[in-house]
């Protein structure tokens, strides 16, 4: 009743996915920049109960900044050596951002996810003459000056740089999202393969930082002047919400957009083969354990799972990254009382 007959249209529209897939964990997505404040009574009890906060007691607050955090080094660096682990871990921390002049990917026509993909190439041509980033931008939209044939973007997907093919997702399809495959999809790639920008995903953008290494701050610091530069150069901005962070199509995402993950190695606690009893083990302590190409995938073959922190909401970018470091210290003692088992 508070709703006029525009706005609840919206409505059916962020809930369609959920409605038609009746098992959805979440079960809406925004299909507008502000669709969380225009329908702010159904998201904000939505994200109350997926994220378990009270809004009330609670706000987002976005800081990148471990400084000050409590179990921070000194010297304010995330070593892993200093938690026993020599060898380089694969590292990779991404965040999603949206333009504030194009809707959604749920509710994007066509022709906004040609133009959008186009918007964002004056921001590639910059990264591409940026010494620190160097190399190329990818797309698979038809007729596009960067097209790749069906083998190169297979290629790509191997090496998990570009996004599997979105048209058979269900979920993301009813959502609207996966839409008029695969026009307005893309993705730039810097000259060291680190640093990469999906384009036409479940956001408009999602960019990530990867590297190997033991140093945690090396891709995070990367990413965080990597945002700073790319959102100056985005005529119109990207979608923020004073009370909620970044704005995301998937309210699981909102907030920080950020998850932030290592690939390592825990034979004890996979010693069936799988990773259930990792995910018993790790799930109370905030950590999310996945296979090596993500959620419902095989584990490494020695036991290398990837593990992240599951909050993205109402906890700082700074307090994930150091959430992973904790992560991974809290890894290295439950690896070894199983060893002892």
């Amino acid at each position: 009743k508070l709703l006029n007959e525009g706005d609840k249209k919206k409505l059916l529209e962020c809930m369609n996915s959920g409605i038609q897939n009746p098992d959805s964990s979440m079960g809406c997505y925004a299909c507008r920049p502000d669709d969380y404040e225009t329908l702010k009574p159904f998201f904000k009890a939505a994200l109350q109960k997926y994220h378990k906060v009270d809004l009330s007691k609670t706000k987002h607050t976005t800081n990148w900044d471990i400084k000050g955090l409590p179990g921070v080094p000194e010297d304010l660096i995330l070593d892993v050596k200093t938690l026993g682990i020599n060898e380089n871990l694969s590292m990779r921390v991404r965040t999603g951002r949206n333009l504030n002049k194009f809707p959604l990917p749920g509710a994007m026509t066509k022709d906004h996810r040609v133009q959008m993909e186009l918007a964002m190439q004056k921001v590639f041509d910059a990264l591409i003459a940026d010494k620190k980033f160097g190399g190329r931008y990818v797309s698979i939209t038809p007729d596009h000056k960067n097209f790749i044939d069906e083998k190169q973007y297979d290629e790509l997907v191997k090496k998990h740089i570009m996004f599997k093919d979105m048209s058979a997702d269900k979920y993301l399809l009813d959502a609207g999202i996966a839409r008029d495959w695969p026009y307005g999809r893309g993705c730039y790639i810097s000259e060291d393969s680190g640093f990469i920008i999906w384009v036409g995903e479940e956001d408009h953008l999602r960019i990530m930082a990867m590297q190997k290494g033991t140093v945690l701050n090396g891709p995070f610091d990367r990413l965080k002047a990597a945002i700073d530069y790319i959102e100056s150069l985005i005529e119109g901005g990207c979608a923020k919400s004073e009370e909620f962070g970044v704005v995301t199509s998937c309210p699981t995402n909102i907030g920080t957009g950020m998850r932030a993950s290592v690939h390592i190695k825990l034979p004890n606690l996979t010693k069936d083969g799988t990773d259930k009893q990792a995910k018993k083990i790790l799930k109370p302590l905030g950590l999310s354990v996945r296979g090596l190409g993500g959620e419902h995938t095989p584990i490494g073959k020695d036991g290398t799972v990837d593990i992240s922190p599951s909050a993205r909401f109402c906890i700082s970018e700074a307090e994930i990254l150091l959430a992973l470091y904790n992560g991974i210290k809290a890894c290295v003692a439950e690896e070894s009382k199983a060893a002892s088992a």
